[in-house]
């Protein structure tokens, strides 16, 4: 009895000392979120002006962010009403990854205040108590026991709540993507980027991620139709195009990147120079529009001039293919990456001098001709619903067309019976082969269908740069899309998945553009980062359940150690 009751006092004292540190989490949050009220610095030389007491800027608005989401889950780890919803798997390491988050951005700010204005000297009492308050989560919530569980099941709702579900989080992605494009300077980036990534890792922690997932699987139409709507919706968030241009680089990148997904995610073959494919649809494009430097006096229109960039690429991808396809592994990628630098040489040379004169060689061809459809100018301004679009806002929409038909594309050639074909190339060619597959035939469809996606993309590359030099197709360069970016931007994202190569242009694109100081560390930077997600997460950002299954061990149950039927023979445990 004594021996009870002793128990029963332990864990009543227990889930005290877990009750009032769960308080004392949401009190740090609540402290957190009252220091974005206060000035942090008494002079506006700092971007974002946070000498203002009683309202939040810059990078104060970050920090709120942060401080609200952990006052939220620390109420929600409590068991108040109506925020169970948001950790069906528990909140304990969620807590902590909000918690760490804030933390890094109050510090990552006060650090950049000291450094860029010249010492702490430069913090109003605001700074000091951001720093304090912003470090109470991160201790508390280490302090609290881990309460991860399985997920129960979501209660049933109506379908015009889930829906509504589904629409409000594509509106809250919309929000913070278009955010984190708008950024202004490059310290708001940074912080932008810590905060997103700290809540987005989160909210998988917490099981609020898989939970949504399996709502928009439900609704797959509505899923897409909103995914869409979203995506379509960013031009008119815009009050200018100096953003815009940004997102079209960023679909192009992407658009691309999903092409070399079909080579290199699905038919496994490593590609160094897909970015020759790009250029070869953007100068067969430049060379048929009508501009004043091409070598021939022609003007396709734009239906014409986007179908002769993509068969061109696609007879280059059959014509590349098919004498290379037969090599595998490393004898492959570098055959390929020398066709990627042959095209960028023949480009230089058919300047007139070294050889015919076609490209004008180092020149490029300038002064492409904006694209025009059915009387509809891409170039001009044009109002839409009462908003006024530009340029690039004209093309961002072609873009984005052009990117759902990449997605359709690739989302049913994976799918059916020439995919499977490539998935089990990508596993085991030989093995494959063994089983009726013609690997050289299927290996060059893919690489034939991947080059064709790439020119197609080249072609409205062309139109919105209204330029093309060989210097844009390198294997490595300055500026994206090159080989060892689009190559990054798969494996980083997820490699045979539709969401992880867009997700991966997006940051490859975004983090070079917005932070100009990275310009000359680009290919350390991603190979530090290809390090780490192959020791953390070698199956990419976004990966589909056969990869996770690859790379990750999983609890398998022990096979029963009895006797087979009709034999006396046991069967090992699978343990053992």
């Amino acid at each position: 009895m004594t021996t009870d009751t002793t128990k029963t006092a332990g864990a009543a004292q227990e889930i005290s000392r877990a009750t009032a540190l769960r308080w004392a989490t949401a009190l740090g949050g609540a402290a957190t979120i009252a220091s974005t009220f206060l000035a942090w610095t008494w002079t506006a030389e700092f971007p974002g002006d946070l000498t203002v007491t009683g309202y939040p800027g810059g990078l104060q608005v970050l920090t709120l962010v942060a401080g609200l989401l952990v006052a939220l889950y620390a109420l929600a780890s409590l068991g108040i009403k109506g925020l169970g919803w948001l950790a069906p798997t528990g909140t304990t390491k969620a807590l902590r990854l909000l918690a760490l988050g804030g933390f890094a951005t109050t510090w990552f700010t006060v650090i950049a205040i000291a450094v860029e204005l010249g010492g702490l000297v430069n913090l109003e009492p605001g700074g000091y108590v951001a720093v304090l308050a912003s470090a109470i989560p991160v201790v508390t919530a280490f302090l609290l026991p881990d309460d991860t569980r399985k997920a129960a099941k979501a209660k049933e709702l109506p379908s015009w709540a889930e829906i509504l579900i589904i629409v409000a989080a594509f509106a809250v992605g919309l929000y913070v993507i278009t955010y984190g494009i708008d950024t202004e300077y490059a310290e708001l980036f940074t912080g932008y980027l810590i905060t997103v990534g700290f809540a987005v890792a989160a909210l998988f922690k917490a099981g609020l991620v898989g939970r949504l997932s399996a709502v928009t699987a439900k609704y797959r139409q509505v899923t897409m139709l909103s995914a869409f709507v979203a995506a379509a919706a960013f031009p008119f968030t815009q009050s200018t195009d100096q953003y815009t241009l940004v997102a079209v680089n960023i679909l192009i990148f992407a658009t691309v990147a999903l092409g070399l997904n079909v080579v290199v995610g699905l038919a496994g073959l490593l590609d160094l120079g897909y970015v020759a494919f790009l250029g070869v649809g953007a100068y067969t494009a430049a060379l048929v529009s009508g501009s004043t430097a091409s070598a021939f006096d022609v003007h396709f229109p734009f239906w014409a001039a986007v179908l002769t960039g993509a068969v061109v690429s696609l007879i280059f991808g059959v014509v590349i293919g098919a004498p290379t396809l037969r090599l595998r592994g490393d004898y492959l990628a570098i055959v390929t990456l020398g066709f990627g630098e042959i095209f960028r040489i023949v480009m230089l040379n058919l300047d007139g001098t070294s050889g015919p004169q076609v490209t004008n060689g180092p020149n490029g061809i300038p002064n492409i001709p904006d694209l025009e459809f059915f009387g509809f100018n891409f170039g001009q301004a044009h109002t839409v619903l009462g908003f006024e679009l530009g340029a690039y806002a004209n093309y961002y929409l072609l873009m984005l067309l052009a990117t759902v038909l990449v997605v359709l594309v690739f989302s049913r050639a994976g799918s059916s019976r020439i995919g499977r074909a490539w998935v089990a190339i990508r596993e085991d060619e030989t093995a494959a082969t063994a089983m009726g597959i013609n690997g050289f035939r299927v290996k060059l469809i893919a690489f034939a269908l991947g080059a064709t996606l790439a020119g197609l993309a080249g072609t409205v590359q062309a139109h919105v740069q209204h330029t093309v030099v060989p210097e844009m197709y390198q294997f490595a360069g300055p500026v994206p899309p090159n080989s060892a970016f689009l190559l990054a931007a798969v494996i980083l994202g997820g490699m045979g998945t539709i969401s992880g190569p867009l997700l991966g242009a997006t940051l490859l694109y975004m983090i070079p553009a917005k932070l100009q100081f990275l310009q000359d560390y680009q290919l350390l930077g991603f190979g530090v980062a290809l390090i780490v997600l192959m020791r953390v997460r070698p199956e990419g950002l976004i990966a589909n359940r056969r990869a996770q299954l690859e790379y990750h061990e999983t609890d398998q149950l022990d096979v029963p150690d009895k006797g087979l039927p009709d034999s006396g023979v046991g069967v090992a445990k699978a343990g053992a």
